[in-house]
């Protein structure tokens, strides 16, 4: 939530944008006086800009009255860069990936201390994924997080292990162990989830690199990583590297 912005000095665009952060992966739907509250606004306020953002089409009511991210603001944001390079490069080598594998497709980057989830392909319905394109989930709860995690500057993994967030009974939430794993994925090249972020959900991925920086990672979500761990660790690698040798051809246009 924002802060201070319900001050008098506060200007017209900081409360928008109040608004507009109140919403994030835990609070998709939000009421008048919940985005009030969050966005620490006076109800009034609330509604003169809600009601604005909603003519625009920032926002979209729904018939229960409640607020939800509207069409033309995701409209938008497929336009940052970050979404139209790599997403438009990255499809063929996901498309061949589900292809290869049937499992929910990954494409995702660090945006702070979280994973920001680019693209999505659906794999087998049985397994349970709570991402979405556009979502944010915790990096110390996903395989693509964990890559990123790995590869991340020194301040980003201090901010991260200090708040290691149980989701299920299998996230790991002791930061030396998270450590090692991080240490396991640098040194092999992949990083594995067991049911850490979803019950019955197992993930596996691998780093997309750029002149040896990595750049995004890529995974995919499995029932199980008893029997073919090697299969899909060798499917992904094929996948991340035409990736990386795409972006980097266009990067030298």
């Amino acid at each position: 939530m924002a802060g201070n912005v319900s001050t008098p000095g506060a200007t017209v665009t900081s409360r928008v944008l109040a608004l507009i952060g109140a919403f994030d992966e835990q609070h998709r739907s939000l009421s008048l006086s919940e985005l009030a509250e969050r966005a620490e606004l006076p109800l009034p306020t609330a509604h003169r800009l809600v009601g604005e953002l909603v003519q625009w089409g920032a926002l979209s009511r729904r018939p229960s009255g409640e607020y939800v991210v509207g069409r033309r603001l995701w409209d938008v944001g497929l336009l940052a860069p970050v979404q139209t390079g790599l997403r438009q490069l990255a499809s063929p080598y996901l498309h061949d990936l589900y292809g290869a594998t049937l499992a929910t497709v990954h494409l995702a980057v660090r945006d702070g201390a979280e994973v920001l989830y680019l693209d999505r392909l659906a794999g087998n319905a049985s397994v349970p994924v709570v991402s979405a394109i556009g979502s944010r989930l915790p990096m110390h709860a996903t395989g693509v997080g964990k890559v990123l995690l790995a590869h991340a500057p020194a301040e980003v993994q201090t901010v991260v292990l200090s708040d290691l967030r149980r989701i299920t009974p299998y996230t790991i939430t002791q930061p030396g162990t998270l450590r090692r794993q991080l240490g396991r994925v640098r040194r092999e090249g992949y990083a594995t989830t067991v049911e850490e972020m979803s019950l019955g959900a197992c993930s596996v991925a691998v780093p997309v690199r750029v002149d040896e920086a990595v750049v995004a990672a890529l995974g995919i979500v499995v029932p199980s990583l008893r029997n073919d761990r090697p299969r899909h660790v060798a499917a992904l690698q094929v996948a991340a590297q035409g990736i990386g040798r795409a972006l980097a051809a266009s990067r030298a246009d």
